[in-house]
């Protein structure tokens, strides 16, 4: 079943490029709306993904911590995850810093550039550390679930499952209820992933439709070198997961497979969240750890989107001919270690932590309108790239707790039905 739904999906790709180049050459007046109605269904398909993400983030993480124990060892995971997060997102732009120098796709940039005070209409404004601290915590949990705020879940469901820790004989038929809750929006889960082909055909058709593949060749220098660096990212990231993890890390890489390509052709990491909990779950990894390091990454680790940032910035400086020493490039680094860690909730959010940083450099914003046409392509790579660098860190944090299941316990090949996932709270 797992091969067969690789497949759909590969053919659901292929599929929608094949229609939408043919809607953009050859139905130019109606392609708007063509795209508009296929949309939908893409759209659709990511709602029911909203729909269950909030339960399903939850149930998981307030049933992995109550069986923790001690908060001890939920401060040491703690510690670990956001140190490996740390670690991480610094590579990521150190990579994008180092790249976008050595190939420089902004030099003698042919195109026109756009007039240096023209506005993106971008909502820098949204974004600020006190705002990011505040967003923290949660005006209510009815509407930290409304507005499915990943972290505000977060946290709430961390002090839930500390107190029910700390009265463990009240709060066993509570626990039990909440496993049995995890249980059926995996289940839900499943049948929802019966869509995936389906809602990739759809993203994929309607983003060509709108935009042809041509709008690609008039910034090829900047994807290629884009693309070119997350190929880089990925063999890091993958040697670090062989290093660390051993030869069975193959195992997660075949499990992931169907994850990434959901989050590349929806160019949403947010759709692969289910899946990508299911892969890490058959791969062995506790669920204790899954279901806590997995929705963090989701604000703290998005690798793909750290990259992206230095190599997006710089471009654009090298585009208006703006020279940077070293120095500053490093300042510029430093202050997007920070900055990016506060994007949870902001639309759009990669772009705005760039604009917000190209005006502290006394770079045009208006630089970002040159790729913002083509930001949903490049939003592909930079999502898969999220997945893999978050399947990995929870991973190695399972491995580091001891709680990744021997693989004679999970062979290679087994394959767990789709929603069936071992029980939680036991690896």
């Amino acid at each position: 079943m797992s091969n067969r739904f690789t497949q759909y999906i590969l053919i659901a790709m292929a599929l929608g490029i094949v229609m939408g180049s043919l809607v953009f050459n050859y139905l130019p007046d109606s392609r708007g709306e063509i795209a508009a109605d296929v949309n939908l269904i893409a759209m659709l398909f990511l709602r029911l993904i909203k729909m269950i993400i909030a339960p399903l983030v939850f149930a998981t993480l307030v049933g992995g911590i109550a069986h923790m124990g001690s908060g001890s060892k939920l401060g040491r995971i703690f510690a670990k995850t956001m140190g490996w997060f740390v670690t991480a997102s610094f590579v990521s732009l150190l990579l994008g810093l180092v790249m976008v120098n050595l190939l420089q796709p902004g030099a003698n940039f042919p195109g026109t550039l756009p007039a240096a005070g023209q506005s993106t209409g971008l909502q820098t404004s949204a974004f600020s550390i006190e705002k990011f601290l505040t967003h923290l915590i949660p005006v209510s949990i009815a509407d930290a679930m409304a507005q499915n705020e990943i972290l505000q879940i977060v946290i709430f469901a961390i002090f839930f499952a500390v107190a029910m820790g700390a009265m463990p004989e009240r709060s066993k038929p509570m626990l039990a209820l909440i496993d049995d809750l995890g249980h059926i929006m995996l289940k839900v889960t499943g049948y929802v992933m019966l869509f995936a082909p389906l809602a990739v055909w759809a993203a994929i058709m309607a983003t060509v439709s709108k935009n042809g593949l041509g709008v690609l060749w008039k910034l090829i220098v900047f994807m290629g070198g884009f693309y070119l660096s997350l190929a880089i990212l990925w063999a890091i990231l993958i040697t670090v997961g062989f290093i660390v993890i051993g030869p069975r890390y193959s195992h997660l890489l075949r499990l992931i497979r169907e994850p990434l390509m959901i989050a590349f052709s929806t160019a949403s990491s947010e759709a692969a969240y289910p899946k990508t909990l299911e892969g890490l779950n058959r791969f062995g990894a506790s669920s204790r750890i899954s279901s806590f390091v997995l929705p963090l990454g989701y604000s703290f680790n998005l690798d793909g989107t750290m990259m992206y940032c230095t190599f997006a910035a710089i471009f654009i400086a090298q585009t208006y001919h703006i020279e940077m020493s070293l120095g500053t490039q490093l300042a510029m680094l430093a202050t997007l270690m920070i900055t990016s860690k506060g994007v949870a909730g902001v639309p759009r959010a990669s772009l705005v932590v760039i604009a917000s940083t190209l005006s502290q450099f006394n770079i045009p914003e208006a630089g970002l309108l040159m790729i913002m046409g083509i930001d949903t392509f490049l939003d592909m790579g930079r999502s898969a790239t999220n997945v893999i660098g978050n399947s990995l860190a929870t991973a190695v944090v399972a491995k580091w707790e001891g709680e990744l299941a021997p693989e004679h316990e999970l062979g290679p090949d087994d394959v767990v039905a789709s929603g069936e996932i071992p029980a939680l709270g036991h690896g």
